[in-house]
Parts: structure tokens; C-alpha cells; sequence
């Protein structure tokens, strides 16, 4: 057997675990928090530097903390939804359930991105590192309420919603009203998209007696809940850009907000195949382009 087949080999697997990973943590769906986290940033160095560049240094470290954080999370509610997954014709071909990434490996995977997470915190400053261990409680938290509390959407929303807490922590080692209303933001927006997309599994939650909303409360009720919650988002963003003196551009960011949520909503009323699009497509946009609206804004 030559030396370059078991090279090819060798990096064939490679790739193949690679997309396993990619499989197991989405990716992708990165796009939700990262721009909040770089809001904040901008936001709070735009206040105290005068300046919307917050250096090299904090930027690196700002990623591997973000994706570190996110990989924890996405790995341990695939290792704790197991059991409920394999059931789930939607989540059965999961790396998690289907053997691709085996039990060990998953616990091996959840616990190197959890010491990443507090050593880049630590490296950040004091502030980050004390919060990093109530953060990584409440990113494992969503996991387990599903199965006793329909308040999991929001705890799932508070654990996006701590992106832009962390974004400000990691600038100016405080935490400033402006980014706890951006937060809350972030929160309703997570939430009430969840709403949403737990559509998909309301028949499956009744029968496995999860504490989904919709599987609590019926359609109708989540619809409603979820347009109150994106009510609340547009409401708790326009306060962050009251209370953070921010000018036009970040009012145009709220409008093109509103619009967008009201187009989400309108898709999933009409068509539940869509909601895939509503749910990634459409939330993807508006948080890139809050981002650069905010950019713009500062600049």
C-alpha cells in the first residue's frame, strides 16, 4: 500500500469528521449570535475609544469565544437529546444518534470547548472569566427544561440573548443598560423564531410528552406568542438605540427588523413546508443586516 493512498485516506477521514462536526453543532446557524456579539462591540468601542475598531486582539479572541460557547452548547443538547432524537424521523439521522460520533467523543468534544470558552474568558479580562461559569450553566440549561417547562423557547433566547452581554463585557468590563435591552432583543427574537420552527414537532413533542409550547398550547397560541415576542424585540431593540444615542441608520435597522419579522410571520401562516426558509433565511439576513446598519451607524 502506497504512502500517498493512506495519506489520501487519512485525509479523507479527516474531511468526513470534519463534516460530522459541521452536522452535529450547525454551523451555519452561527449567523444568530455572532453579529450581536460584534454589535455590542462596536457599540461600547465606539463610546469609550471613539472608535468602532476595538483591535486585533479582542476580535480573535471575541470568535473563539463565540464559537467555543456555541459548540458547547449545540454538542451538549445533542448529547442530552439522544434519548429523544433517535425517536424523531426529523433529528434520527443526527451524528449524535446515528453512531457517526460516538458517546465518548461527544463528551470529549463538550468538554474542550468548555475549557476554551474560560481560558479565552480568562484571557479576556476578570469580568469574563467570573461569567463564563454561570454562562455555560445557562447555554446546558435548554436542554433539560424541554423536558419539564414550555419556558424553554425563552431560556433558549436568554442563551443568544447573553451574546451582546458578552460583546460589551469583553470591551469594557461592565455591563451597560443599553446592551441588557439589546439582550432582551435577542431573547424575544430567538424565542418567538423557535416558536415557530417547534411547529414541525408538535405532534412528536405530544407524544413524547415534552413541554413544547405548541404541543401545551396548540398553533393558534404559538402564533399569537410568537407575535408577541417579536412585538417585544422590536420594542427592547429601539430602546438599546434610545438608550445607546445611536443615530438614523440604527433606526433604519429597527424598520428593516420589523418588516422582516412581519414577513416571517406571514410565510409560516401560509405554508408550514417554509418554514425552514422563515426560520434560517430570514433571521440569518436580519441579523447581518442589523449589523451593518449599526456599523454604518457608528461610523
Amino acid at each position: 500500500m502506497s504512502q500517498s493512498f493512506i495519506k489520501g485516506i487519512i485525509l479523507q477521514r479527516f474531511f468526513e469528521v470534519l463534516k460530522d462536526i459541521n452536522e452535529l453543532i450547525m454551523f451555519k446557524h452561527s449567523v444568530f449570535s455572532l453579529p450581536f456579539i460584534f454589535i455590542s462591540m462596536i457599540v461600547a468601542s465606539s463610546s469609550i475609544n471613539g472608535s468602532v475598531w476595538f483591535g486585533w486582539g479582542l476580535l480573535i479572541l471575541g470568535l473563539l469565544a463565540a464559537i467555543s460557547a456555541r459548540n458547547f452548547a449545540m454538542a451538549f443538547n445533542r448529547y442530552a437529546d439522544r434519548d429523544i432524537d433517535k425517536h424523531n424521523p426529523r433529528t434520527a439521522a443526527r451524528p449524535s444518534v446515528d453512531g457517526r460520533i460516538g458517546e465518548k467523543n461527544l463528551l470529549l468534544f463538550i468538554a474542550i470547548n468548555a475549557f476554551v470558552f474560560i481560558f479565552v474568558a480568562f484571557m479576556i479580562n476578570s469580568l469574563a472569566f467570573w461569567l463564563s461559569f454561570p454562562i455555560l450553566f445557562i447555554l446546558a440549561s435548554y436542554s433539560i427544561f424541554k423536558r419539564f417547562s414550555s419556558y424553554a423557547h425563552l431560556v433558549l433566547g436568554v442563551s443568544l440573548g447573553l451574546a451582546p452581554i458578552a460583546g460589551v463585557v469583553a470591551v469594557s468590563e461592565s455591563i451597560t443598560l443599553w446592551s441588557v435591552m439589546l439582550a432582551l432583543g435577542v431573547m424575544f427574537w430567538v424565542a418567538g423564531f423557535d416558536l415557530l420552527y417547534s411547529l414541525q414537532d408538535i405532534e412528536f413533542d405530544k407524544k413524547e410528552g415534552l413541554f413544547s409550547i405548541p404541543s401545551v398550547y396548540g398553533k393558534d397560541a404559538t402564533f399569537f406568542i410568537s407575535r408577541l415576542f417579536h412585538a417585544l424585540t422590536i420594542l427592547f431593540w429601539l430602546f438599546f438605540v434610545i438608550i445607546a444615542e445611536l443615530g438614523v441608520w440604527a433606526y433604519m435597522a429597527l424598520f428593516v427588523s420589523a418588516v422582516t419579522l412581519y414577513m416571517e410571520h406571514r410565510i409560516v401562516l401560509k405554508d408550514f413546508t417554509k418554514i425552514d426558509r422563515a426560520f434560517f433565511t430570514l433571521n440569518g439576513y436580519l441579523g447581518i443586516i442589523f449589523f451593518i446598519f449599526i456599523l454604518i451607524d457608528r461610523f
